[in-house]
């Protein structure tokens, strides 16, 4: 059964229930309910309620994208990318990278650890294979060059 978005109570109400699913962004939000038909007058009140409500955060969003994303093995830049094209701010982004509690060099490790089991690239051609695969997955070049020429805990 799916519910009409034409009053304030139901587009709250489907709101709300998005977001105890998980958090969400407030333009992913808002593009939520305008697929299930909510008018943009509508979705504008109901998430500035929900807001001051402190039931929709950004802040609380990127905390919970970056680390659930950072458990998969990708990296800041992936992140990064992959937060800008959800509509959020470069500045908060930015801001959220550099607060969260992730050790990238940590990660970094752990996602080689398991891909490549802790095997050293043999020749170029190995050395390019993993290289690609650790950008692709969204970390710094020069941590990667770091990591696959030995020297995987001497970052500083």
């Amino acid at each position: 059964m799916t519910t009409v978005l034409d009053t304030l109570v139901a587009v709250r109400r489907t709101a709300m229930d998005l977001l105890a699913r998980r958090e969400h962004g407030r333009v992913e939000l808002a593009r939520k309910l305008r697929q299930r038909g909510a008018s943009s007058e509508m979705i504008d009140a109901a998430l500035d309620r929900l807001v001051e409500d402190g039931l929709l955060s950004e802040t609380r969003y990127l905390e919970s994208f970056i680390a659930s994303r950072a458990r998969g093995g990708q990296g800041p830049l992936r992140i990064r990318e992959e937060l800008s094209q959800r509509g959020l701010a470069r500045a908060d982004i930015e801001q959220a990278l550099s607060e969260c509690d992730v050790d990238w060099r940590a990660r970094l490790e752990e996602t080689w650890q398991r891909k490549f089991a802790g095997k050293l690239p043999a020749d170029m051609r190995e050395r390019a294979q993993q290289t690609r695969f650790l950008s692709y997955r969204g970390y710094p070049i020069d941590l990667i060059g770091r990591l696959l020429s030995g020297r995987g805990g001497d970052f500083d």
